[in-house]
């Protein structure tokens, strides 16, 4: 079956919208999808900006919060800007490698976008995380000490890193086996058509 990269940072609100409808989406264009947790910060970093341009631009940030609540809205999701915001995604991410090495990656994911983004709980509280870990069935004690290995804290700096050499910008992005890169919750369709054969520049 072929495979969709999902490429995403628990800080982001367009990658909450993307991550509630993944899994239905690409069952039904029957393609895989391999969750790819990281960290903006230090691509951000990269571009000159010291946090979200969604912080830095008021105006385009009112614009997201407002366009991601219809959003929502049209698809029977809640949403409100949590505080603080960008929330804190360090351990989050430490956490989604440990969750994606054990195959547990896509619930996680997601109750961690819902706690963020439905319920407003910061993400970056030893509480939160403790009770989504345990509210998968999980050992929480064993996550957070996988979560704050060397091996872990290496693996996620290498995916940032990847992430770079790919040419993702920003999150969501959506890379297809061979290569080809959509960013944005709007470009998953796209990204899903491209990853099944359906839709190729060129074909026929």
């Amino acid at each position: 079956m072929p495979k969709l990269e999902f490429w995403y940072d628990f800080a982001s609100t367009y990658s909450y919208l993307a991550a509630m409808r993944i899994e239905p989406l690409a069952e039904a264009a029957k393609v895989d999808i391999a969750y790819r947790p990281f960290l903006l910060g230090p691509i951000f970093k990269a571009q000159g900006l010291t946090t979200s341009p969604f912080v830095l631009n008021p105006t385009k940030g009112r614009y997201m919060a407002r366009d991601i609540a219809r959003t929502a809205t049209a698809r029977g999701l809640a949403f409100d800007v949590p505080e603080p915001f960008p929330a804190h995604s360090l351990m989050a991410a430490r956490i989604g490698m440990v969750a994606e090495e054990e195959g547990w990656i896509g619930p996680f994911t997601r109750a961690v976008f819902a706690a963020e983004f439905a319920e407003r709980a910061d993400i970056a509280t030893f509480d939160t995380l403790v009770r989504l870990i345990a509210g998968l069935g999980r050992h929480p004690e064993q996550v957070m000490a996988h979560a704050g290995s060397e091996g872990i804290k290496s693996a996620l700096r290498s995916r940032t890193e990847a992430a770079a050499s790919k040419g993702i910008f920003g999150a969501p992005t959506f890379i297809a086996e061979d290569g080809e890169l959509f960013w944005g919750d709007d470009r998953l369709e796209a990204g899903l058509a491209w990853a099944s054969g359906a839709a190729r520049l060129g074909a026929e």
